[in-house]
């Protein structure tokens, strides 16, 4: 090689990674500032989502994309902005780390007698005939929360108000679980008769005999917010890539406690953003927007509600990536591909070997987890990636899942990986 060129070569390097440098710095201010106490974990009690997406609006516009649009949509939603108090025999437990709420849980406020299911000796005849005695009466009912799944008719009978079904009164229910415990949204559009409250096993004991608690709750009707979509005019516009991710989270678990959600889904976010950039940079062959959703943690209405109503024909997506959950450190990358995308894969797979960007694709069942699955219902050829297992991963749906805890290990060599696919496409 003459000298010219070497030092071309050594010039385009330097370039290269300081770009990549440069990338990675922004990458990881995005993490830092959609996990921070502004947006209270990009809930809905205290509009943390729709104050996160007003940023990312503007944060993609300061990115340089030729367009930016909020596509606006409601949805039901129950949250817990208030008072959040539990105690067993006396001793308060702490909210998030030893127990929380499912997400469709009334408030509730008072001290009840704790009757503890025996698992060991299981007979519903029996349970039913003591929790009809005054002693029992209003008592939340302890048990573990995976025996409940095996005798799931006996304890829908024990949530429900209905006394014409036989069901008791009795005024919640308690289960227990191992570390850590997570806290969901999935389900909170409706509202059920009785409060559910996870614990963890060892703060509540089998001899425990009372509980106190003092539950808000707040239930959200046609609560608005929007989806955040960007766009990078490429040279053709007869064809299209999508990258989304969801910027919402899990909002609060009272008035102290709420779910920053760094990895659970800053850190997807924060990629497309960075993408976003890249690619106002430079141009790509087609045109490609980015998706940022909302209503994901709350069983994907902003992605279901984007597929029902697309700025662009879904037929035009030449390949979709949902970025959920990506930084970690496992050398391993998780994936779920459509039947249409099964191609794209062979080619990503093809792409990662030569590089050796990660050690291996992980590759899973399609499933109704993320993003990407209302897409893969409507045979969009599309790809979810995500990060999981590694020392990150634990923490998700916890409030443990923070700017202290994130890593960005696999931010480079999957900014990589789609950047390459894109191009060789």
């Amino acid at each position: 090689m003459t000298k010219k060129l070497f030092l071309i070569a050594l010039s385009f390097c330097i370039f290269s990674n300081a770009s990549v440098a440069q990338d990675l710095n922004h990458y990881k201010a995005i993490v830092k500032e959609l996990s921070s106490a502004k947006y209270q974990g990009r809930g809905y009690a205290y509009d943390g989502a729709n104050k996160a997406g007003k940023y990312l609006e503007d944060e993609f516009k300061r990115a340089g994309v030729d367009e930016v649009i909020c596509q606006p949509f409601k949805m039901d939603i129950n949250t817990f902005p208030g008072k959040m108090q539990v105690a067993i025999d006396g001793k308060k437990l702490s909210a998030g780390i030893e127990f929380n709420l499912r997400e469709f849980s009334p408030g509730i406020k008072g001290e009840f007698p704790l009757y503890h299911i025996d698992t060991a000796n299981y007979n519903s005849e029996k349970i039913f005939t003591d929790l009809a005695k005054p002693e029992y009466k209003d008592a939340f009912v302890v048990c573990d929360f995976w025996f409940t799944y095996k005798h799931s008719a006996d304890f829908k009978r024990l949530q429900s108000n209905d006394a014409s079904k036989g069901c008791p009164s009795v005024a919640g229910l308690i289960l227990t679980w191992n570390e850590p415990l997570k806290f969901y949204k999935a389900y909170g559009e409706r509202i059920v008769d009785k409060p559910i409250i996870w614990t963890l096993s060892s703060s509540t004991p089998s001899n425990s005999k009372s509980v106190k608690v003092n539950i808000e709750n707040r239930f959200l009707k046609d609560y608005e917010c929007f989806n955040v979509i960007a766009k990078v005019e490429g040279e053709h516009h007869d064809g299209c890539y999508v990258f989304t991710a969801h910027y919402d989270h899990l909002g609060n678990l009272g008035r102290k406690v709420y779910y920053a959600g760094a990895h659970d889904n800053a850190s997807g976010t924060a990629a497309i953003v960075t993408l976003a950039a890249h690619y106002a940079k430079h141009r790509p062959k087609y045109d490609i927007y980015f998706i940022a959703f909302s209503g994901e943690d709350a069983y994907l209405r902003g992605s279901e509600w984007y597929a029902n109503n697309p700025t662009v024909p879904l037929k035009q997506i030449r390949y979709l990536f949902n970025l959920d959950m990506i930084g970690d450190n496992n050398p391993e990358i998780y994936c779920e591909v459509s039947d249409p995308g099964e191609q794209g894969y062979k080619l990503m797979e093809q792409i990662n070997n030569q590089k050796s960007y990660f050690k291996a694709l992980d590759r899973g069942k399609l499933a109704g987890n993320s993003d990407h699955y209302p897409f893969a219902q409507r045979n969009v050829p599309c790809i979810f990636l995500e990060n999981k297992d590694g020392d990150a991963f634990k923490y998700y749906h916890t409030p443990l899942d923070t700017w202290e805890s994130a890593i960005f290990d696999s931010y480079e060599p999957l900014f990589k990986l789609v950047t390459d696919f894109i191009e060789q496409y």
